[in-house]
């Protein structure tokens, strides 16, 4: 039986399951590898900063300095993000989400990565938000 998401460990579990599916998607996974060159070691304790900040109200997250849309922004610049991105990433999050935990901060988090992701499309192409909807839940 699936149980909410609880704490730190479980933020870093989806993490890890999040992005092991993220980068090796057809669709968005050359974002994360080739543009983006990411490194999951340096980026897994960011990434949980920021969901644990927003989940949890921990505040963690502002120990990095940085603004989640300039990233993106910049990123963008060297590869322009398409609502196709953003709705391949808010489908492989929202999917992990579901196939690990089950509970009132689920479905939050699901809700906060769809507002996210819509916020940064439109920060970085001035679309309004996601082209089709994603079913959460």
């Amino acid at each position: 039986m699936k149980k909410d998401i609880e704490n730190r460990e479980d933020i870093d579990l989806l993490m890890r399951a999040f992005y092991g599916k993220a980068m090796a998607d057809d669709i968005i996974g050359y974002i994360f590898t080739d543009i983006a060159k990411l490194d999951l070691g340096h980026h897994l304790p960011i990434i949980g900063d920021f969901w644990e900040t927003l989940l949890f109200q921990t505040g963690v997250y502002q120990k990095h300095g940085r603004n989640p849309l300039m990233v993106h922004g910049e990123l963008s610049e060297k590869e322009p993000l398409l609502p196709k991105h953003f709705e391949r990433w808010l489908e492989i999050f929202t999917g992990t989400v579901d196939e690990l935990f089950y509970g009132e901060r689920s479905e939050f988090l699901k809700m906060r990565a769809r507002m996210i992701g819509d916020r940064m499309l439109n920060f970085v192409s001035g679309v309004p938000g996601m082209s089709k909807p994603v079913t959460i839940g």
